[in-house]
């Protein structure tokens, strides 16, 4: 067993900050064997500009280079049971209906402040969603690639261990 499986398989036992459906999809394995909600490249591509809302391009990529989408249609799939997959689609269908209501248009085609008001309207009207969403999109982007290696500092072979070494000014946290 490496390093990182350890810290995994101890995390896993300890419990965490994450549920246990979002770690057993970190770890790749399955929980749900039953049926799952397909969704629409449409369904995907909202699913995006709302994880990129949360996670925006900035110094870094966002949630969406990152294909935190991806990861999220993967983990409700692979993870979730049905009757949970169903709640989440449904609070994404009401970002999209109150998008529509709101401005007329869907979320993909509005412009950021108009996102970022839908998203702040999502979080007090059904912020179940909005946590789960949230907590789905930053697991899916610390996880990939980008995140770990660009917004995080990574350091394949780490070197020696100092519990008491001061953290510089403007220092990025370290990934796993």
């Amino acid at each position: 067993m490496n390093r990182r499986e350890a810290v995994q398989k101890i995390t896993l036992l300890m419990g965490g900050t994450l549920s246990a459906p979002l770690m057993a999809g970190i770890m790749g394995e399955k929980l749900n064997f039953g049926p799952s909600i397909s969704i629409s490249e449409n369904q995907e591509a909202l699913l995006a500009e709302v994880a990129d809302v949360i996670i925006p391009t900035t110094g870094t990529p966002g949630a969406k280079a990152a294909g935190a989408e991806k990861f999220i249609t993967r983990i409700m799939r692979d993870c979730y049971p049905i009757d949970e997959q169903k709640k989440f689609y449904d609070g994404l269908d009401k970002v999209e209906a109150l998008s529509k209501e709101t401005y007329s248009k869907g979320f993909v085609a509005l412009d950021p402040t108009q996102k970022n008001e839908i998203i702040k309207k999502t979080t007090v009207a059904d912020k179940p969603f909005f946590l789960q969403m949230k907590g789905l999109t930053v697991t899916g982007y610390f996880t990939s690639e980008i995140g770990a290696t660009q917004a995080l500092d990574y350091v394949p072979i780490p070197g020696r261990f100092d519990g008491s070494w001061p953290m510089p000014k403007g220092q990025k946290s370290w990934a796993l």
